[in-house]
């Protein structure tokens, strides 16, 4: 029964996701004709790397305190007060400096392939990126709070649902806040060119603030001078996935893929952040660190994550499972809504669906692989492992969508193209 409720909770925090994310699909299709978009296409390389810090700070923050909560950190009053206010002070901190590195990248992805560099447009990205990255983070990180705390009194366990929630509304608030920034920067950009600079000079003299707040709290200290790692490595990976989707974007062929991408992503997302979350939290309870169980011992191959008789082995194989509804019922609400360029031919969907089943597949085994890894060197893993595996979830989904499309666009196009010429026949 405790595997059924757990599928349960999986499969609704993925219809959810899905839901949430077919509206951030239709965001980010509208978010294409905007003139700030059009003109300045770079943001688009921001696109995956502001996203991903639902992975690299909402989803941690998520999976740090749901541990916490489940090993009784926070039965007392002021220990959880302390845990939450110095972990959101970090999280600030984070963000802001991640938002700036996200824009100093994607600066130089966009120089490197066009060779040509305009000042007032840097300007323009790292105040977007880093107001968006605050803004978000803040608005975010107070909704997880939430969320953790109702979960603890209601008695539901917090590694089921609040790394989804986090993810789920992790891509709308971003996505709506980075199109309202830089769509308004951009129309002050001629007439009052300073105001970027003034943005962007107001969040990062915040910075030193944040430091002073989370540097107060012993758990948090700890994070800000040695939780930098992943971050940053995960920012530069979801970079790299976000220069994939710039070059897609500017291809008018794959335009109707490139809606696909926050939808395979967030789900993916979801689900092994889910997977990451319930690990740590397993190794919390019965190992020593630096110490894994008899059955992480050795040489990883990708069996281990699916096959066996554990938790973490029934938790792998059902969340691979529930991604099928989830790409499903998006799939079909496109379809009925009309608001694709797509159409849902078997060759489409199965393609598609391989795709995005491959992506979970690999998330899933990496995961495995990689929570072990970094607890039996010592480090633990809801602070390390989640940003590492959402960003890769946003490589290997841009990727697998962008090689794929090939197969998907002319197939889609063609039928759709068909259609009405066959309907003038028809008595």
């Amino acid at each position: 029964s405790a595997h059924l409720h757990f599928l349960g909770e999986t499969i609704c925090q993925t219809v959810e996701a899905s839901v949430i994310a077919r509206k951030s699909k239709v965001t980010f299709w509208c978010l294409q004709h905007w003139e700030a978009f059009q003109y300045i296409t770079e943001i688009f390389i921001l696109v995956p790397a502001l996203l991903g810090l639902k992975g690299n700070l909402e989803m941690t923050l998520a999976s740090r305190l749901s541990t916490a909560v489940n090993v009784g950190k926070m039965d007392s009053p002021i220990e959880k007060w302390n845990l939450i206010i110095g972990n959101l002070a970090l999280k600030q901190v984070q963000a802001t400096v991640v938002g700036f590195l996200a824009a100093v990248a994607a600066v130089v992805l966009g120089w490197i392939p066009e060779g040509k560099f305009q000042m007032s447009h840097a300007v323009l990205l790292c105040s977007s990126s880093v107001a968006t990255a605050f803004i978000a983070s803040l608005l975010q990180g107070i909704i997880m709070v939430g969320v953790i705390v109702g979960s603890k009194k209601t008695g539901i366990n917090p590694d089921n649902v609040a790394t989804p929630i986090a993810a789920s509304f992790g891509d709308l608030i971003t996505l709506a806040i980075l199109a309202w920034i830089s769509q308004g920067l951009y129309k002050c950009l001629d007439s009052y060119p300073y105001v970027s600079s003034l943005v962007w000079a107001f969040f990062m003299c915040l910075t030193p603030l944040w430091i002073v707040i989370s540097s107060k709290h012993p758990a948090s200290r700890t994070l800000l001078y040695s939780g930098w790692e992943p971050v940053i490595t995960a920012m530069v990976i979801s970079s790299i996935g976000g220069l994939i989707l710039d070059k897609t974007v500017s291809d008018p062929n794959l335009a109707g893929i490139v809606v696909y991408t926050p939808v395979v992503n967030g789900i993916g997302g979801n689900l092994v952040a889910i997977q990451s979350s319930r690990i740590s939290t397993h190794l919390h309870f019965h190992c020593a660190p630096g110490e894994v169980p008899n059955e992480a011992k050795g040489c990883y191959y990708p069996c281990r994550t699916f096959c066996g008789t554990g938790a973490n082995h029934r938790s792998a194989q059902m969340l691979f499972l529930s991604a099928i509804p989830g790409h499903l019922i998006f799939l079909y609400a496109i379809h009925f809504m009309k608001s694709g360029h797509t159409t849902l031919t078997p060759i489409f969907m199965s393609v598609y669906l391989a795709a995005a089943m491959l992506q979970v597949l690999l998330l899933l085994c990496i995961a495995d692989w990689m929570v072990h890894s970094i607890w039996r060197s010592g480090k633990d893993p809801d602070s390390f492992s989640i940003p590492y595996l959402t960003a890769l979830g946003d490589l290997l989904g841009t990727a697998l969508l962008r090689a794929t499309s090939p197969s998907l666009m002319p197939l889609s196009l063609v039928v759709l193209a068909v259609l009405p010429v066959a309907g003038q026949h028809i008595p």
